[in-house]
């Protein structure tokens, strides 16, 4: 006699705390299988987390503080884009791997149980590795141009607890959106490429008029950019209060949501994918 053994998501949701606890061991394979493999059979290997920022703040530097010559107020034009480099390249390549992860393990979910937000989450800590190694090199900067940080910085893990607040909301909104509209994999890159020239990664969030104030700091990534320099730059950036709640609200609003989607959709993610 043979029989069928089925689980049904929905008996478990209540204990979705429990089995996070439970399955962590999963959450830490994943992110080391991630980190393995993620540079493997390349030229240079890990040595990409150091050229991409690198090269994308070279770039930078040129564009806005040679050619445009944009306000800086004192502060090395490097220095201010690497700041905002920091959290944005963490934003970025997060985001990106979050939502295609589910897609990337479609063997896993149709095979067995887990609490399926361990997947998404753990694309966004490996992201931490290639953040750790941009931070080094602004440390290398900072003493290169002999800039001391002011008492800020003691705030700056808030902000690293913001980013990826953000990035995991947006990343499990997607995520599941992706499983069951295939098109989200071609907006992805748009999101990312468009957002970089929406926040003030090249420039500073003053230079944007008034009245257009309010729309610009719905940006969730404004108020994280923003108190990165107010942290490691230290008295000469301005920080602007308003927009930073702003930006936390619709920081909260996205992690809502998608925490709250991602919830919905996952008992149909075996059926769907």
């Amino acid at each position: 006699m043979e029989f069928d053994i089925i689980i049904d998501p929905a008996k478990r949701s209540s204990n979705f705390r429990k089995d996070l606890w439970k399955y962590r061991g999963l959450f830490y394979f994943l992110s080391w299988r991630d980190i393995l493999v993620r540079y493997k059979q390349t030229a240079v290997g890990v040595l990409w987390s150091v050229i991409r920022p690198l090269m994308t703040m070279l770039v930078f530097t040129v564009i806005f503080g040679k050619l445009a010559k944009l306000p800086a107020d004192g502060i090395p034009y490097v220095l201010l884009v690497s700041a905002g480099m920091l959290p944005w390249q963490f934003f970025a390549n997060a985001f990106s791997e979050a939502s295609n992860s589910l897609i990337s393990n479609s063997s896993m979910l149709s095979k067995v149980y887990f609490p399926r937000i361990i997947i998404p989450i753990s694309a966004v800590m490996v992201s931490f590795i290639d953040f750790l190694i941009s931070f080094v090199i602004m440390i290398g900067l900072m003493i290169w141009y002999k800039f001391v940080p002011s008492w800020n910085i003691v705030f700056l893990p808030l902000f690293i607890l913001l980013a990826t607040f953000v990035t995991i909301g947006l990343g499990l909104l997607i995520s599941a959106l992706n499983v069951k509209y295939r098109d989200f994999r071609y907006i992805v890159p748009f999101i990312v490429q468009f957002g970089l020239y929406v926040s003030p990664v090249g420039f500073k969030s003053d230079i944007v008029p008034e009245h257009l104030r309010f729309w610009y700091s719905m940006n969730p990534m404004v108020g994280v950019i923003d108190g990165f320099r107010w942290c490691l730059l230290g008295g000469n950036i301005a920080f602007d209060t308003t927009g930073f709640l702003i930006s936390l609200l619709v920081s909260v609003i996205i992690f809502i949501v998608g925490f709250t989607y991602f919830r919905k959709m996952e008992r149909s993610f075996a059926d769907i994918i």
